[in-house]
C-alpha cells in the first residue's frame, strides 16, 4: 500500500484543486494522510469533504499551529500504514493517472533506488519543466534542471541519477524511514531537509532517480509561501548552510558547476509567466 502524506497549510483552492485530481490515481492501493497545518482558511473544510467521499481510507491530522513542513511530514509517516510513502505538496496536481504504479515499478525492479520522483511541468500551457531533477554547485547550491524548457526537451527527458530531489513529489519505501530515521527538524520549519534527506539516503549506498516519463503539475512556492512568523529568506540561508556543512564532502564529489557557473542555468523565477492558478476560496 502507498501512504500519500498531503502537507496544507491554508491555500485552500489549491488543496482542492489537488484533491480534485488525485481520486484520477489507479493502479495501487492508496491510502491518504492529510496534514492541515493550523490552516486558518477554509482548508479544514476542504479537507473534511474529501476525507468523506473519498475512494481510500483518509486519515485528516490537525495541528492547531503551523508546526512547520518537517515535523507535519514526519508526524503523518509516524501513523502511515502503508510500505511506501508518496510526499505531495498541495500545489501538485495529477497529470497521469498512473504516476504512482509507474513510480513504485521503478522502485520495485531495483533495488539500489532509494527515491523517485517524477517530471514537474507547470499546469499552463504550453506545459513547460519546472523541475528535472536536481544539480548542485560547489556551494552546495541547488538548481532545478531544466526549468522553463520545453516538456518534450531531449536533455530532460532521460531518466538519470540525481544528488537530491525535491519533496513536492516523491515516493520511496518506508523502509527508508524505519532504518534511517524522518526528515531532520534541526531544518525546521522548512526548506532543505528534502535534500538533506536524499544525501541521508545517499550515504547508505541507495540512489535518487529523476523519472521523466511520469509527468505532475506543480505551481511551486505555494504551500509554505506567506507561513506566518516565518523569515524565508533568513532560514533558507541558515539551513543551507547547515546542509552544505554536513555533506561538503560528497558535495565535493557530487558538483559539476561553480556557483558563477551556474547562475546562466537559472531562469528569473519572476520570468515565467503565471496563469490558470485556482481561484481563491474564503
Amino acid at each position: 500500500m502507498l501512504s500519500l502524506i498531503v502537507l496544507n497549510h491554508n491555500k485552500a483552492a489549491y488543496t482542492a484543486h489537488l484533491l480534485d485530481t488525485l481520486p484520477l490515481t489507479g493502479g495501487v492501493e492508496v491510502e491518504v494522510l492529510l496534514v492541515d497545518n493550523g490552516s486558518t482558511d477554509d482548508t479544514p473544510t476542504v479537507l473534511a469533504a474529501f476525507a468523506a467521499k473519498a475512494p481510500w481510507p483518509t486519515r485528516i491530522l490537525s495541528f492547531g499551529e503551523n508546526i512547520g513542513a518537517i515535523r507535519g511530514r514526519n508526524e503523518a509517516m509516524a501513523v502511515a500504514a502503508g510500505d511506501h510513502f508518496a510526499f505531495l505538496d498541495n500545489d501538485t496536481a495529477v497529470r497521469d493517472s498512473d504516476w504512482a504504479q509507474r513510480l513504485l515499478a521503478i522502485l520495485a525492479a531495483d533495488p539500489s533506488i532509494g527515491i523517485v520522483a517524477p517530471k514537474l511541468v507547470f499546469p499552463w500551457a504550453p506545459h513547460a519543466i519546472e523541475f528535472a531533477g536536481c544539480e548542485v554547485t560547489r556551494g552546495g547550491r541547488i538548481i532545478y534542471r531544466g526549468r522553463g524548457e520545453a516538456i518534450d526537451a531531449p536533455e530532460f527527458n532521460v531518466q538519470r541519477d540525481c544528488p537530491c530531489l525535491i519533496s513536492a513529489c516523491i515516493v520511496f519505501p518506508r523502509r527508508l524511514y524505519d532504518e534511517y530515521g524522518g526528515l531532520d527538524e534541526v531544518f525546521s520549519p522548512v526548506q532543505y531537509e528534502d535534500l538533506d534527506f536524499c544525501y541521508r539516503v545517499r550515504s547508505h549506498g541507495l540512489r535518487c532517480v529523476y523519472v521523466p516519463s511520469v509527468e505532475m503539475y506543480h505551481w511551486e512556492h505555494t504551500t509554505t509561501a506567506g507561513s506566518s512568523g516565518i523569515n524565508f529568506q533568513m532560514v533558507t540561508l541558515r539551513n543551507g548552510r547547515t546542509f552544505a556543512k554536513r555533506w561538503a564532502e560528497q558535495i565535493a564529489l557530487d558538483a559539476e558547476l561553480d556557483d558563477e557557473a551556474a547562475r546562466w542555468r537559472q531562469i528569473d523565477k519572476q520570468g515565467i509567466e503565471e496563469a490558470g492558478r485556482p481561484a481563491a476560496r474564503r
